[in-house]
């Protein structure tokens, strides 16, 4: 009988298969984590710094007086805008009859060839604005026009001063009232109702511009007795006052002077700032004593004010977000919750509905008065919590949102708080003063909205930047 061989049962693995399938799911693992890993650039945080730029819409505030006019009739000006006038000279005349309008009108017409003085006038205007002309700078252009026309106005006014003499000593002479400046200063041909206004009476009323329209006076008109006449301003020394912000006044904070950038005409000053607050609202003011005349005519000016640089942890704006966070006491912590993670006692019941508790382990994103802000991923709202040694409880409910980044350095999506403490349209500053903030040298995802929590990720384009920024 010819003898078989009997096996024992026992299955042997062959090597070369184990070493074939231990390749294939380490292909697939490969695979699957090159499908969940989300390609991003990465940004490299350092200190650096950023200087406070801030733009605000103030009012100026001058020693101006509204001078009325004696007597009814036709005004015609003699004196330019914004031009300076000395104690007593001719600003303008009130011809009760209109004759003199009329002569004037003439003189313009007939009068086409300027004298050597008044062309040397506008010559010298001319070669001024075309020496210092600014492509950068056009707005020029127009102030230079309107400095022209008011200068040809005022020489054609000023070429009927002869005539105006005669008709002063004949009939038409008791009709005509002449206009001298009672002090020397600089002469504007508008008006509002707030030339009484000082830094202490300002207002948040005092910056609706639509209640306080300027009226522009103009040369020729029927004007009655009592009726603005012009506007002498007396001082070089003026102020522009502004609402303030908290970021501003912590800035200017222990600053004597402060720079300041006029956005009308790109002119800087250094200016004297001082905060005073009326009805409850705080306003800077800066005390000036150059360039008023240049912005005589404005009762509202754009101005930006260049402060001292804020340094700390410079973080794009592209990589900052927003998210909630459930709030525990740390009370409620089964430990001194002092470290980045924190354990819980959640309440649950057994399959007999018996009560029982289950250790949860969760990170902790910031503590701020004995408590903690624990990932949303963690509890479900209505969770109850058990205090440790004692059996009170705490339903997990409520929420606080927290502005951060997300950290890479652990190869996936970590949200790290920041506390932001200047910003411009690019960056922002933020300070790090606690193990949950922020640090030098993270490396942070660069565009934060297209991340996910807990994403694995890896920097495909790593940027660094330093120094300040503008």
């Amino acid at each position: 009988m010819a003898e078989q061989n009997q096996t024992s049962g026992k299955h042997y693995i062959n090597a070369g298969t184990l070493i074939f399938g231990a390749i294939l799911v380490y292909l697939i693992l490969i695979i699957y984590s090159g499908m969940h890993v989300t390609q991003l650039a990465g940004y490299e945080v350092t200190e650096g710094s950023l200087a406070i730029d801030s733009t605000y819409r103030g009012i100026a505030l001058r020693v101006e007086q509204v001078v009325s006019a004696n007597n009814n009739g036709y005004i015609n000006y003699y004196a330019g805008e914004s031009e300076h006038i000395s104690n007593g000279g001719l600003v303008y005349s009130i011809d009760e009859s209109g004759v003199l309008s009329e002569m004037i009108k003439d003189s313009a017409a007939i009068n086409t060839v300027l004298s050597d003085e008044a062309l040397g006038e506008l010559r010298g205007d001319l070669i001024d604005f075309s020496l210092k002309y600014d492509d950068r700078n056009f707005y020029d252009v127009y102030r230079m026009q309107d400095s022209v026309q008011s200068t040809i106005k005022k020489l054609a006014n000023q070429s009927a001063l002869e005539d105006l003499r005669s008709v002063s000593t004949n009939a038409y002479g008791d009709l005509i009232d002449m206009g001298y400046a009672s002090d020397s200063g600089v002469v504007v041909y508008n008006y509002d109702d707030l030339e009484e206004v000082t830094a202490s009476t300002v207002t948040e009323e005092t910056f609706a511009e639509s209640d306080h329209q300027k009226v522009q006076l103009v040369d020729g008109e029927l004007v009655s007795a009592g009726d603005p006449a012009y506007k002498l301003v007396t001082s070089e020394n003026w102020q522009v006052v502004f609402p303030i912000d908290e970021t501003t006044k912590e800035a200017v904070s222990g600053n004597e002077l402060v720079k300041v950038r006029f956005l009308k005409n790109d002119y800087e000053s250094k200016a004297r700032i001082e905060i005073v607050t009326n009805d409850k609202k705080d306003y800077g003011v800066l005390y000036l004593n150059d360039s008023m005349i240049a912005f005589a005519t404005d009762r509202y000016v754009d101005i930006e004010l260049v402060l001292d640089e804020v340094r700390g942890l410079k973080v794009p704006n592209s990589a900052i977000v927003s998210r909630e966070f459930y709030v525990i006491p740390a009370e409620y912590a089964t430990d001194s919750s002092a470290g980045d993670t924190a354990g819980f006692l959640r309440r649950t019941y057994l399959e007999d509905g018996s009560e029982s508790t289950e250790y949860i382990n969760a990170d902790v994103y910031n503590r701020v008065d004995d408590e903690l802000y624990i990932d949303t991923s963690v509890f479900a709202s209505g969770d109850v919590i058990v205090k440790p040694d004692s059996t009170d409880t705490f339903t997990v409910s409520s929420k606080e949102t927290l502005t951060g980044v997300y950290n890479m350095n652990k190869g996936y999506a970590d949200f790290t708080k920041i506390n932001i403490i200047n910003s411009n349209k690019e960056y922002s500053i933020v300070e790090s003063e606690s193990m949950y903030d922020l640090q030098v040298y993270d490396y942070i995802v660069l565009d934060g909205d297209g991340v996910n929590d807990s994403d694995f990720v890896t920097d495909t384009d790593l940027k660094k930047e330093t120094g300040s920024t503008r």
